[in-house]
């Protein structure tokens, strides 16, 4: 007999609590019940550059990502989240340090607008780069170019600037060439 995750999420009362296009904070309780699904979707947007480096099952939700804050939204007709933000607390304000979606066009989005937003905000900052980097520059969020306030940022981690505000610096053993946005508290 396969499970039906529809079927639970449709039967489920903490499904029943979720908004429909509204951006809404997931307490512990419901990232634990929700694992599964959150991790999918972080997976699913990830997929394209062979995964998060944080996230490899659904049990780093609740294990080494616990202590994130992940927002959700719900944007169709079904009970699934169709986004979701994932950011953590740093003596820098809140750093974005994922995001998911299920693949439709208007999750994408959604995910991508509330980055671009919160980064206008002071105290929100991410580290970024790729295509994400370029949609978030066109999107206006803010660069950082202030060598000693990125140092600031990344207070104990090496890093190696680059002509243009970039940075290399190592994660999980591979090295990254990264790009400090927001409006972090310095």
């Amino acid at each position: 007999m396969s499970f039906d995750l529809k079927k639970y999420l449709a039967k489920n009362p903490l499904t029943e609590d979720f908004p429909k296009n509204k951006w809404v904070y997931l307490t512990d309780e419901e990232k634990e019940e929700f694992a599964i699904e959150l991790f999918n979707l972080i997976d699913n947007a990830y997929a394209s550059i062979g995964g998060h480096p944080n996230y490899k099952s659904p049990s780093d939700v609740m294990g080494a990502e616990r202590d994130s804050d992940y927002m959700v939204i719900d944007l169709d007709d079904d009970p699934e989240f169709d986004a979701v933000k994932v950011s953590k607390k740093r003596a820098a304000g809140n750093k974005s340090v994922a995001m998911g979606h299920d693949g439709t066009k208007p999750a994408k989005s959604a995910a991508v607008n509330i980055t671009a937003l919160l980064l206008k905000q002071p105290g929100h900052f991410v580290e970024v780069s790729g295509k994400l980097k370029d949609i978030l520059i066109a999107k206006g969020a803010p660069i950082v170019t202030d060598e000693k306030v990125i140092r600031n940022v990344l207070k104990g981690k090496e890093v190696e600037f680059n002509d243009d505000s970039s940075y290399q610096r190592e994660i999980g053993g591979k090295v990254f060439t990264k790009m400090l946005m927001g409006t972090p508290k310095v």
